[in-house]
């Protein structure tokens, strides 16, 4: 199971981790719409893995 969200995307999760947290989340309210707080948590998760994405170096392709 992936840690609570405590500090929004400042908690310094990995891409994957973040990841994992979000399908854990949707996986627990499959078959539902999201309540206002769920869905606010649901957007903290999801900065949390825009800011892992924006962290990770990247490579060039030339």
């Amino acid at each position: 199971m992936s840690p609570p969200m405590t500090s929004g995307p400042a908690l310094g999760w990995s891409v994957a981790g973040a990841n994992c947290a979000i399908r854990d989340f949707m996986a627990q309210r499959a078959g539902r719409a999201l309540s206002p707080d769920e869905q606010a948590e649901y957007e903290a998760l999801l900065a949390a893995w825009v800011a892992a994405v924006q962290r990770q170096p990247t490579t060039a392709t030339d």
